[in-house]
């Protein structure tokens, strides 16, 4: 079997960042996938599953009420490795074109009080292994240390 493309990236000088993971055409359309890594894989630790689930609840919750990407997001979620997250979105896009709406989105999380929304019984298969604290700290550092200023070696994987 050939190797899949996101298995040839060199996760040894991956930084955090935004990159275009690969681009899917479905029928006449074109679907992008990000891979917003948060985490330097294989050399910080990694993200614990109460964190990502309560980002990916947030995230969630954010980019389908977003009015530019509402209609655009088609999927959020977690990597397996738990280093990052994968952001499908329906058309062309290159990494830049997401700064704004990654900025806005994990500001959001930073700043989140209340309940998490669909942390139920009712709502969600896990809702107890939620850590919102933890997120927000996440949250703020992907901000501060990749998102701020970020550079074209964080948009572009690296060669």
């Amino acid at each position: 079997m050939e190797k899949i493309a996101s298995f040839t990236v060199n996760h040894l000088t991956l930084l955090p960042g935004i990159y275009v993971s690969r681009k899917d055409h479905v029928g006449s359309e074109i679907v992008t996938t990000f891979d917003l890594r948060v985490t330097r894989p294989n050399c910080e630790p990694v993200m614990n599953t109460a964190e990502i689930h309560t980002i990916e609840h947030l995230a969630a919750t954010y980019l389908r009420n977003d009015p530019e990407y509402k209609d655009r997001t088609v999927y959020f979620g977690p990597m397996g490795c738990r280093t990052g997250f994968y952001l499908i979105l329906a058309g062309d896009h290159e990494s830049k074109d997401i700064v704004t709406l990654m900025q806005n989105m994990f500001t959001f999380i930073r700043d989140f009080e209340g309940e998490v929304p669909g942390a139920s019984a009712r709502d969600c298969g896990n809702y107890l292994d939620m850590n919102l604290p933890m997120a927000k700290f996440i949250a703020k550092k992907y901000l501060d240390e990749t998102l701020t200023g970020i550079t074209n070696d964080k948009l572009n994987y690296p060669a």
